[in-house]
Formats: structure tokens, sequence, C-alpha cells
């Protein structure tokens, strides 16, 4: 079970252009992606490919069940800042946790939106984005400045 999410996370690194850096904590990775998965896309909904997670069932419970979730989402984020994640992609990631609340606090519909809206997922791969875009950056090298 754990290699199935260990290759999942592979999977995801390896549709991202770059390189993380050595540093990243891949145990992290792993936690952000089991949370993710688990709020987002954790059961298939039966004779389709369709994939919800228990976002959508948490905001059964008005108010409290979005904020649950909300909190659940933040943890996400949070791994990312610890990672020295751009402040410009948490703040979209944080966007995507508000958009999330906001959709999914909406009377009925709101658990239909909480199904579509995979902000997790999308805040996952904004992060591994952001992530291997530093690791390009670090790949470079020095740069050689001559002095006349």
């Amino acid at each position: 079970m754990a290699t199935d999410r260990i290759s999942a996370i592979h999977s995801e690194l390896e549709e991202i252009d770059g390189d993380l850096p050595e540093s990243i904590d891949e145990s992290a990775l792993e936690r952000m992606h089991i949370v993710a998965h688990t709020l987002d896309e954790g059961v298939r909904v039966p004779l389709t490919d369709f994939r919800v997670g228990i976002d959508p069932i948490l905001g059964i419970l008005p108010g409290a069940g979005d904020a649950a979730a909300a909190a659940v989402s933040l943890y996400i984020v949070a791994e990312a800042a610890r990672m020295d994640v751009s402040q410009s992609t948490l703040l979209r990631m944080i966007a995507n946790v508000g958009v999330d609340v906001i959709g999914g606090s909406v009377p009925v519909l709101g658990v239909l939106f909480d199904s579509i809206w995979k902000a997790n997922k999308w805040n996952l791969r904004l992060a591994l984005e952001d992530l291997a875009d530093d690791g390009d950056e670090l790949d470079t090298g020095p740069e050689v400045v001559t002095v006349d």
C-alpha cells in the first residue's frame, strides 16, 4: 500500500518539468499526497471513472464540515511553506482553499462543488511545480563574475 502511494508521488514528480532539490523531505511530500488524495479523490464513484474524497462528505455538515476540511487542507499549505515554497504560490494555494470553503458552504450545491473543485490536488501540484522551479534555479551553478 505504501509502495502505491510512493509510486503515485513519483508519477506526479515525473510530470513536472525539472528536478526537485535534494533537500526536499520526501516523507513530507508523501504526507501531502495522502492528504490531497484523501480529501479530493479517495473513493471511485461506482460505474464511473470519477473520484471523490471526504471533502464533499464533510461538506454535508453545514459550516463545521467545510471548516474541518479547510483546516486539513491548510496542512498542505503549511508543509509547502515549511519547504520554502514561494509566497506567490502559497497565496495561490490559500486562495484555492478559500474558494473551496466558500463554494462548499453553499447549501446543497456545495457538495457538488466540493466533488468537482479539487483544491488539494491542485495545491499539491502547485507546490511541486514551485519546488521543481527552485530546483532548476539551484542546478544552474554559480554565476561567474569577471573582474577587470
